[in-house]
């Protein structure tokens, strides 16, 4: 069995695998760059043109787009697990279990966790802890 851990935030994502004691990290990182939507500054105070404004919702539909490539890369990594556990700080997390709900795969998936920042050794530890539980009650049952 595949038991991988997914740290998702807007800006990367790391995973964690495990499978027959084997782990295996992968940090994906997402090109979004809040600051690359700033308009920039008119050569002249105060001369604006109509190029100089977009309208928020060509924006929206932009970051938008892009999230759902970045989550897909991510759904790539992880679409022959069999266990899935979702986590971290922000709404990334929730918008990426929208999206890897519609891609059904054959993994179950967890409910998602809130964590805050957390490190790759952390991550892979919180993952081989969820792997050992699930195994013994497994076992139990």
């Amino acid at each position: 069995m595949i038991y991988t851990g997914i740290w998702i935030d807007h800006r990367k994502a790391i995973v964690a695998s495990i499978s027959d004691d084997v782990e295996t990290l992968h940090t994906i990182l997402s090109e979004h760059d809040a600051a690359g939507n700033a308009i920039q500054p008119s050569s002249a105070p105060n001369a604006y043109t109509p190029k100089d404004f977009v309208p928020e919702d060509r924006l929206e539909r932009k970051a938008v787009a892009h999230s759902n490539r970045f989550y897909d890369e991510v759904i790539g990594v992880v679409q022959n697990s069999d266990s899935i556990h979702i986590m971290g700080p922000g709404e990334a997390k929730l918008e990426f279990k929208k999206r890897i709900d519609g891609a059904k795969l054959k993994g179950h998936i967890a409910p998602v966790e809130t964590m805050d920042k957390m490190s790759e050794r952390q991550i892979a530890a919180h993952v081989r802890q969820i792997a050992t539980t699930i195994i013994h009650s497994t076992y139990k049952a």
